[in-house]
């Protein structure tokens, strides 16, 4: 690897010490910014101080930092354990933009790759060492660690420690060796994703009740949390696209490989630019896949839940999800890929009859024993809550994670509060239907044919078995189809309808009882009217970004059009030269000296003394170097610096794929 083009160099005292407040002149230095957000300084002036410290921070909030910085004021090499290989390069590439020195250890590299890394290491020629878990079981690799000089470990996406969690990677529970090999060294865990149960769990299996624990807020309020009632959810998806994020980067998240492929193909085939990802596609069109949606603007990839984890992709503006999400702590992490750069961002999942019945079909048929079917099950029940909750998403959201807050006025339920109704007596009509198939007819079925039944309905299958000679043929014909299979979901969602074996038919729960005999009310969410399709927006482009005023659109363009050439020419992703926040500034501010522009949140040294001059190109009407020019404009008084935005690693491996290979 070629060596940073400056090196950071940090002050130290007689003693060897940190100067008081390096932390903070590192922050300026390197990354380009003048304070640090919440709890940042804090948890890093800890760290620096030699203690222990598990931080739960939400995407966004800037949980690299809390590791970075101090492995560039302690004496040493970070090293830093992350579960996600695919993307080290490219975390790599982003630090090595700022000058750090940085570098990582995992398969993908050939020996002689290894062995310089290795040199670096050893010299201190490196601030950052990234390294699998998996590569803490190599005992070249322990040995190596005990030849140099460690300054700390960072244990990066700590939930994963977690057995039952949601990305359970087994290697993590050997990471407690780090603290009885290596007792001196400071050790920083972090997530994004942590419950009370995980967090206990994180602290636990890594041995580290004695560490100061930092808990920020779980709140992302730039994302619109929105669960439309599945009905034809690629058209959904589609209408959801054009009409709101037209030429937008996004992910849409699938439960099946199946599921994918057609999605992907039906956006391409509407004029919807989008790749597929999935643990079924060959090596080489994954990492090719994931490489144009890091590095190209306004790509959409549609994914299982093997790509997402570390994506450092700031300008996400929606993710989508096709089918249910297995527990809200996946949900949360999936959703947090998007606005990490603090802009307005949509969550938005369609939700059905279906997913539900196939959920609980998964957890019977999943292995393991029965308390762990349980803990699956309670997942699922979480999730179910929030997509049947009357009450502000957020509010719901945040109290899974232990956090109380107010409605935020900026989800679909705040926006457009449901309706409620009484479903006892469609409750009891249904539950007694399928008690009079279980003891008069000794048959079980599922939910379209209990509903023909229930809406008086003469179909082959209700004739074939004289399902119009029963008492409660018919007696259900007041509520639509879509009203019916709401009444089934939402009675699956309360535990009072259960699903059994293969063809997921419909059986009573110990609490059905309790409806039948009028013992228990069972209030419902009413159903939607089937909404109207969206107009195809007409908007071509893209369109302005948030804050920004429109006689600065055309210089941010010509920025972006700038850094877009850049970024392909050094073969990294964009947002490694420049976020967009930054280039939003640039454009509204203009300046005209490089002292100014060094003076605009983001741009920190090393990318002023190597990106300055082609900035100001740009700005004075030329194009950095070659392409379309910008308009030239007065220049304003630069900006004030602002708060530290999130670098966060942009790493991934691969994760493993659901069980099933389901089609729905």
């Amino acid at each position: 690897m070629a060596q940073a083009d400056v090196e950071v160099v940090v002050d130290m005292d007689v003693e060897g010490a940190p100067e008081a407040g390096e932390a903070v002149q590192v922050l300026r230095r390197v990354f380009g910014y003048d304070a640090f957000r919440g709890s940042q300084q804090e948890i890093i002036e800890h760290v620096i101080g030699g203690g222990d410290a598990v931080v739960l921070m939400p995407t966004g909030g800037g949980k690299s930092l809390c590791y970075q910085i101090p492995s560039l004021v302690r004496s040493g090499v970070g090293v830093v354990i992350s579960p996600l290989i695919a993307l080290m390069q490219d975390q790599v590439d982003a630090l090595r933009a700022l000058g750090v020195r940085a570098g990582f250890l995992n398969s993908t590299q050939d020996l002689e790759e290894r062995r310089l890394v290795e040199a670096e290491f050893l010299s201190g020629e490196l601030d950052l060492l990234y390294l699998a878990p998996e590569r803490l079981r190599v005992e070249q690799t322990l040995n190596l660690l005990d030849r140099g000089k460690i300054s700390l470990f960072a244990i990066d996406e700590a939930h994963c420690v977690a057995q039952w969690g949601h990305d359970f990677r087994p290697d993590y529970l050997a990471l407690s060796m780090l603290h009885e090999r290596w007792p001196e060294v400071p050790r920083i865990a972090l997530t994004a994703t942590a419950t009370e149960a995980t967090h206990g769990e994180i602290s636990s299996r890594l041995r580290m009740a004695d560490a100061r624990h930092f808990v920020a807020s779980f709140d992302r309020p730039n994302i619109q949390y929105r669960i439309a009632t599945k009905s034809e959810p690629k058209r959904q998806l589609l209408e959801l696209l054009r009409a709101e994020h037209p030429g937008d980067a996004g992910i849409v998240y699938c439960l099946s490989r199946a599921s994918v492929e057609k999605t992907a193909q039906f956006l391409v085939d509407n004029g919807i630019e989008a790749v597929p990802y999935h643990a079924g596609l060959d090596a080489r069109t994954r990492a090719a896949n994931q490489a144009r949606f890091l590095r190209e603007d306004g790509l959409v990839v549609v994914a299982t839940i093997a790509f997402g984890m570390g994506i450092d992709k700031p300008d996400v503006r929606f993710v989508a999800h096709l089918d249910l999400p297995k527990s809200v702590e996946g949900y949360y992490q999936e959703t947090g890929r998007a606005g990490r750069d603090g802009q307005p961002s949509t969550a938005w999942l369609a939700y059905g009859l279906q997913d539900v019945v196939q959920q609980r079909k998964m957890i019977d048929g999943s292995e393991g024993d029965e308390a762990h079917r349980r803990r699956l099950s309670a997942h699922l029940d979480a999730m179910l809550a929030l997509c049947e909750t009357v009450q502000c998403r957020r509010v719901r959201l945040l109290a899974y994670f232990g956090q109380e807050s107010t409605p935020c006025g900026n989800c679909d339920t705040c926006l457009v509060p449901p309706q409620t109704w009484d479903g006892t007596v469609p409750a009891q009509k249904l539950l007694s239907t399928v008690v009079r198939l279980q003891r008069e007819r000794g048959q079980k079925f599922g939910a379209g044919q209990l509903i023909d039944i229930l809406m008086g309905k003469k179909t082959a299958k209700v004739i074939q078995f004289d399902h119009d000679q029963l008492s409660v043929f018919g007696v259900g014909a007041d509520l639509r189809e879509a009203e019916w299979r709401g009444v089934v979901r939402q009675l699956l969602a309360q535990g009072l309808l259960a699903v059994e074996g293969d063809y997921g038919t419909l059986v009573l729960t110990d609490t059905s009882g309790e409806v039948l005999r009028g013992a228990r009310e069972v209030p419902m969410r009413r159903e939607p009217e089937k909404p109207a399709r969206a107009a195809r927006s007409k908007a071509s482009g893209k369109r302005a970004p948030v804050d920004l005023p429109e006689e600065a659109l055309p210089v941010f363009e010509a920025l972006r059009g700038w850094r877009g050439r850049t970024a392909k020419e050094q073969g990294v992703p964009a947002y490694v030269i420049f976020h967009d926040a930054t280039l939003r500034e640039i454009a509204t501010a203009r300046p005209a000296t490089v002292a100014a522009l060094g003076a605009v949140n983001g741009v920190g040294e090393n990318k002023l003394a190597k990106y300055g001059e082609q900035i100001l190109d740009v700005l004075a009407g030329g194009d950095g170097g070659d392409g379309a020019e910008a308009p030239a404009g007065p220049a304003a008084a630069p900006a004030g610096r602002g708060t530290a935005p999130e670098p966060e690693p942009a790493d991934e491996e691969a994760l493993p794929e659901p069980p099933d290979d389901i089609d729905w």
